[in-house]
């Protein structure tokens, strides 16, 4: 696999997606493969070459992490001093004034990239032999905000949602396809719904599902990485 496969392959979502709109209650829509796109690039130039035998994907970017810097669960540490990422951004034409992209400068910690990356981390140690045979994404690389409160994807009107969906669709066939993945795990429900949809009839692909991090939920309040780590073995994948 080449990274630069990949690269491509989120330029087409990012143009796809930016001349879709979105009507009240979202007031903003971040594109961080757009403001934060160096960032996005360097970590694929870095993580994403050769086969992955497990892809895992999430939902969409949170407004502590890929939101701010254009990595996937983007842990402002973790991207930082774990994977060495440095890389400028930007601001977003349009900005939310209660959501302010501060990239590297952000102080609130994505608690959710936090655990994520912190289980990869303690498993793995380096990044590079985490990333050796694991790749992280997002299903959906745009983040919707009703001012300052945050609206996930699965939220969306359906006819809204319809050409977006899409779109994020073709992306996630080209990745699997650019990776060779032989695992696709959602990151909660949403990502492997969207994934066991998507990827219907694509020969090779296998679909499972960890537990989401995020500090919403009840249950991932109570020992997540434990429990993400036995979902994974369960699956024989660790």
């Amino acid at each position: 696999m080449s990274a630069q496969a990949l690269i491509a392959a989120a330029q087409t979502l990012s143009d796809t997606v930016a001349a879709l709109e979105f009507a009240a209650p979202v007031t903003h829509v971040y594109n961080p493969l757009e403001y934060a796109w160096a960032t996005h690039t360097q970590y694929v130039e870095r993580f994403g070459n050769g086969r992955k035998r497990i892809v895992f994907l999430g939902m969409n970017p949170g407004p502590f992490g890929m939101t701010q810097i254009g990595v996937p669960f983007g842990e402002i540490a973790a991207a930082r001093d774990w994977m060495q990422l440095d890389a400028p951004i930007r601001k977003p034409i349009h900005e939310n004034p209660a959501r302010p992209i501060e990239g590297w400068a952000c102080t609130r910690s994505e608690v959710s990239g936090r655990r994520l990356w912190g289980l990869f981390a303690e498993r793995f140690g380096s990044a590079p032999d985490f990333f050796a045979e694991h790749f992280v994404a997002n299903y959906c690389p745009l983040a919707f905000f009703a001012a300052g409160r945050n609206i996930t994807p699965d939220k969306l009107p359906a006819a809204e949602a319809a050409p977006l969906f899409a779109a994020c669709d073709a992306h996630l066939l080209d990745l699997v396809r650019a990776t060779e993945a032989e695992w696709l795990i959602g990151i909660g429900g949403f990502a492997e719904a969207q994934a066991q949809r998507a990827l219907a009839g694509q020969a090779g692909i296998k679909i499972g599902r960890i537990l989401h991090p995020s500090p919403a939920s009840p249950a991932a309040n109570r020992g997540w990485a434990e429990q993400a780590t036995r979902q994974m073995q369960a699956l024989g994948i660790w």
